[in-house]
């Protein structure tokens, strides 16, 4: 027996589930999930790929934002069912490696823009799709770039230096030319 909505099991006392595909960080997934299940949720529950963060569950901090079609986008607001052909990156698919960081990364390491550590992904993930359509930002940009994320730990100066210094990193990495207006001079501390 179910209810009038077809999502809960009256009988059995469970929730109903349909098959979701995802693609995510470049790898197909099928889950038996319910329809309402947060698309943080998927990520974090069952696809143990904890990186994704969830803060206010009202899609203000940022800490949960993953790319959707090299989008930002805050999964704790997305139905995991409405992303099914979509290609989803979380922060481990930026990078997974401590020993060869992502660029965005690398400058969160060289410019101190982290402390505590929880809405860093949510930050790589949103400076990695702005740096995608703003290889050259100034420190502005950089700065309205981040502007949608919160940090309770860091003033988000370091933050901003880090979007100019990731930049720098992928300039030097493609061999694109200089980033105009960023305050990454490599001194740091």
């Amino acid at each position: 027996m179910t209810t009038d909505n077809e999502t809960y099991d009256i009988e059995a006392g469970t929730e109903l589930t349909e098959p979701v595909t995802l693609t995510v960080n470049g790898v197909d997934h099928r889950l038996d999930l319910p329809g309402r299940r947060l698309l943080s949720d998927a990520l974090r529950h069952d696809l143990r790929l904890t990186g994704t963060h969830v803060g206010c569950e009202h899609g203000v901090c940022g800490a949960c934002t993953v790319l959707l079609d090299g989008q930002p986008v805050r999964s704790c607001l997305i139905f995991t069912a409405t992303v099914q052909g979509c290609e989803i990156t979380t922060v481990e698919g930026i990078g997974d490696d401590p020993a060869h960081p992502s660029a965005v990364q690398q400058a969160f390491i060289d410019s101190h823009a982290l402390q505590c550590g929880f809405c860093t992904p949510g930050f790589i993930t949103t400076i990695e799709a702005f740096l995608t359509d703003h290889p050259h930002p100034t420190a502005e940009e950089a700065r309205a770039a981040v502007s949608g994320n919160l940090c309770r730990c860091t003033g988000y100066q370091n933050i901003v230096t880090a979007v100019c210094r990731a930049a720098e990193l992928k300039h030097e990495a493609g061999g694109a030319e200089e980033c105009a207006g960023c305050p990454w001079d490599g001194e740091q501390s």
